[in-house]
């Protein structure tokens, strides 16, 4: 396969803690054969060894499964792919792609790249984060297009990240390189998931704004546990506290991002996942925390926009893991 990318479809997966989708991805970023489901996944605390192994096999099992309606949706078998690339949580080993989810507790070192080779031997099948592939996703054919150096985000359930500099995702010694969300941005706050305090992710990722939200007295009228959305929904409709929170999650990842564009020189930061459709409620006072906080010239000049390709982001991306090797794809192919 030219590394100018194959006429040949790639088959793409994006797999989550709730949904799992995929697709077949043309060189051009067009999907075809789209199709989700949602992941069977239970929320265990401490399951024991037999009930995380067989919850595991079901996970897989929907996706086996998802694959192959894809594939007969495409009328296409796996003679007819270039590849299968896979956009999924961490963290993982990477390239190996032995992935253990934070939101996907059955899956604890799972082999996702060993098991997808087995299902299409002979074929590369190349893994990376989720958020990464909406970063690749962003630069190839979204709102990063045409430009050098990009930061794409994720701010939803967590946040996340990839990185592109000089025109080439780069990965870092683990490939964990981008991961913005545990960037300090107040050292005297809250604790994050990772054991360390304050970063990007503990103040702006949705659950943790509806917490701090719910502290302060927010309430829904409903029984169901509120999200990000119904936050951003009552703040539009002028809810002073969740204003507020909306206000803590633009205000933090302006702090991030202008110590990010300080030592990256980049020329586009694009913001993808369910928090960033909120809008100017969120971008408003990013961009007035940007403006503070990054002074130097070449940092005050980068684009910070709204992601524009969607939840298709993570196919797109995953696609390009297998369509643009030489740009997206640093990992070993053994």
């Amino acid at each position: 396969m030219s590394d100018r990318g194959s006429e040949v479809p790639v088959l793409a997966i994006d797999i989550g803690g709730t949904k799992m989708a995929a697709a077949m991805v043309g060189a051009d970023g067009r999907l075809t054969a789209h199709e989700r489901v949602e992941t069977p996944n239970r929320p265990i605390e401490h399951p024991d060894p037999e009930t995380r192994s067989r919850d595991a096999e079901a996970i897989w099992a929907a996706l086996d499964a998802l694959v192959g309606k894809v594939l007969a949706a495409a009328g296409a078998d796996a003679e007819r792919i270039a590849g299968v690339g896979v956009g999924c949580g961490g963290p993982m080993t990477w390239p190996a792609a032995e992935v253990s989810p934070l939101n996907m507790r059955a899956w604890r070192g799972f082999p996702l790249r060993d098991r997808l080779r087995a299902r299409f031997p002979g074929l590369p099948v190349r893994v990376h984060n989720d958020a990464v592939c909406v970063a690749i996703a962003e630069h190839w054919q979204g709102a990063g297009k045409g430009y050098g150096n990009v930061l794409g985000m994720v701010v939803s359930t967590g946040v996340g990240g990839g990185l592109v500099l000089g025109g080439r995702l780069i990965d870092g010694k683990s490939g964990n390189a981008g991961h913005v969300g545990h960037i300090v941005v107040d050292p005297d706050g809250p604790p994050c998931g990772c054991g360390g305090r304050g970063c990007l992710e503990a103040i702006a990722r949705g659950p943790g704004l509806t917490a701090w939200a719910r502290e302060q007295g927010w309430r829904r009228d409903d029984e169901r546990d509120p999200t990000g959305v119904d936050l951003a929904a009552d703040a539009r409709a002028g809810h002073p506290v969740a204003m507020a929170a909306m206000r803590r999650a633009g205000r933090a990842l302006g702090i991030a991002l202008a110590s990010t564009a300080n030592v990256l020189d980049l020329d586009v930061v694009a913001i993808g996942g369910g928090l960033s459709q909120a809008g100017d409620l969120l971008f408003g006072p990013l961009e007035e925390a940007f403006a503070v906080h990054a002074r130097m010239d070449f940092a005050r000049r980068v684009r910070i926009v709204p992601a524009t390709l969607g939840q298709t982001s993570g196919l797109i991306g995953a696609a390009a893991l297998i369509q643009r090797p030489d740009l997206y794809w640093g990992g070993d192919d053994r």
